[in-house]
C-alpha cells in the first residue's frame, strides 16, 4: 500500500491577495477555483507536482459556522496563529529573493539551519507562516 500527500489546506481571508502571493510570488498554477453558498476554494500546485495540490479556502469553510466561531477564527487567522505551509525549493536563494521582490513580507533571510537544510519564511497577505527550504549537501 502506497500511501502520498494530495492535497493541504491554508485558511485565507482574501483570494485574490492570497494568488498575488501563492501564484505570483511563488509560481503555482491555479487549478481550480470554485465557489459555493458564498464561499470560495482555489486550488493551486507547482507543475513539477501535477498530484499535490494546495487549497486556499476561507477561515471557516461551513456555511453552517456560527457567526461567534467565524469571528475566533478570523482573529486566529490575522494573528498568524494558524499552521502554515512548507514548500522544498532547489535553490532557497533566489526563491527568497522572487518573493521579495515581489513584495513578500519577509519573517526569515535565507540561512542554513542545524537539521540540515538551508530555508526562510514569508507570511502570506493572511498571516500565515510560508516556508521555504532547500536540503543542504552533508
Amino acid at each position: 500500500m502506497e500511501i502520498n500527500i494530495s492535497q493541504c489546506f491554508i485558511a485565507v481571508d482574501d483570494h485574490e491577495k492570497a494568488l498575488a502571493f501563492y501564484r505570483d510570488a511563488l509560481g503555482l498554477e491555479v487549478r481550480n477555483d470554485v465557489g459555493f453558498e458564498g464561499l470560495r476554494w482555489v486550488t493551486l500546485g507547482a507543475p513539477s507536482q501535477p498530484g499535490v495540490s494546495v487549497v486556499l479556502e476561507p477561515p471557516l469553510a461551513d456555511p453552517n459556522a456560527s457567526p461567534a466561531d467565524r469571528q475566533a477564527l478570523a482573529e486566529l487567522l490575522a494573528k498568524g496563529l494558524l499552521r502554515g505551509v512548507v514548500f522544498g525549493t532547489d535553490d532557497c536563494d533566489a526563491a527568497f529573493e522572487q518573493v521579495r521582490a515581489a513584495g513578500g513580507e519577509v519573517l526569515q533571510e535565507p540561512v542554513d539551519q542545524p537539521y540540515g537544510v538551508r530555508d526562510c519564511a514569508f507570511r502570506d497577505p493572511a498571516g500565515n507562516m510560508v516556508r521555504l527550504t532547500q536540503p543542504r549537501e552533508r
